[in-house]
């Protein structure tokens, strides 16, 4: 039986960058954006030649097990960051803002995104919201830090929106967000996410405005494309959002790998003479004769 072995490529590939990102859209070339919020699955996706790689506050459900991602604070997401850091050295590394880490003050939202650059080694950072976030934004490119915004759907207003709903659908709800778009633009983002919006909705968007648009379940007129990893890898048995693709099930291959190991301890057949360190006779026999 054949394997494919996939070949790391990160060191053919420049340092993905800002203009990188603009120059995809300029071409027409997608965008391709994934999750990662440890060390070697920065490595593995760095590796596998993904333009950017997002630390999102995501990790509140998949990894830490809360219910939303309100929880999760900026500590946290620092700690997660600085492993991605470590294991991704040419994706754009995007470090998501996490919940009441940017909304309180501008000041402190230009502090905490400081810390994103300063302590975690990102290269930019994501918030959520539209016009209300644009003094935000201004002030945090003022201080030289590239911001990716986020619209439609944004988890850390789950509650104002009544759960997590798609975002748009009206016409009134379209306009708005055509103009949050543009006035994110004129506050200087470089980039915007577009969560769970109509497709046509978010082609409309991503040709009105000059910056890329980043979809997630938005259809293919954006100008690139993330998903969570660990929903691309199907490493949870739970509902998956209709707009994950699971390319694996690992929670199946983890789930027979982990109930073949109880079943081999059980039985004895783990560890093996193969998995096991022996001495001489003579070193044996020298023991025993001391012992």
């Amino acid at each position: 039986m054949s394997t494919t072995t996939v070949s790391p490529i990160t060191s053919q590939r420049k340092k993905v960058t800002t203009l990188t990102f603009r120059q995809k859209k300029e071409c027409g070339e997608p965008i391709t954006m994934l999750t990662a919020y440890d060390y070697p699955t920065a490595m593995a996706v760095d590796n596998a030649g993904i333009d950017s790689i997002l630390v999102g506050d995501s990790l509140a459900m998949v990894v830490l097990g809360y219910e939303n991602t309100l929880p999760v604070s900026m500590d946290e997401m620092l700690h997660h960051a600085r492993a991605v850091a470590r294991g991704a050295k040419t994706a754009l590394l995007i470090g998501d803002m996490p919940f009441m880490s940017y909304q309180i003050s501008v000041e402190e939202a230009v502090r905490n995104a400081g810390r994103f650059i300063q302590q975690a080694n990102m290269d930019a950072i994501k918030l959520e919201g539209g016009r209300e976030r644009a003094d935000a934004v201004r002030a945090i490119v003022g201080a030289g830090i590239p911001v990716m915004g986020h619209l439609g759907l944004t988890p850390q207003s789950v509650h104002q929106l009544g759960g997590f709903r798609a975002q748009g659908k009206t016409a009134t709800a379209a306009k708005k967000l055509l103009e949050d778009a543009q006035i994110l633009e004129q506050a200087g983002a470089f980039s915007l996410v577009l969560e769970s919006v109509p497709a046509r909705l978010a082609e409309f968007i991503s040709k009105k405005i000059s910056i890329p648009t980043i979809g997630i379940g938005a259809g293919l007129g954006c100008d690139g494309q993330v998903l969570v990893t660990h929903d691309l890898l199907g490493l949870f048995d739970r509902f998956t959002p209709k707009f994950v693709k699971k390319y694996a099930n690992l929670h199946e291959v983890m789930q027979k790998a982990f109930h073949d190991y109880i079943d081999d301890v059980e039985t004895k057949k783990f560890p093996a003479t193969e998995h096991t360190v022996e001495m001489t006779d003579e070193e044996w026999e020298e023991f025993m004769r001391n012992s």
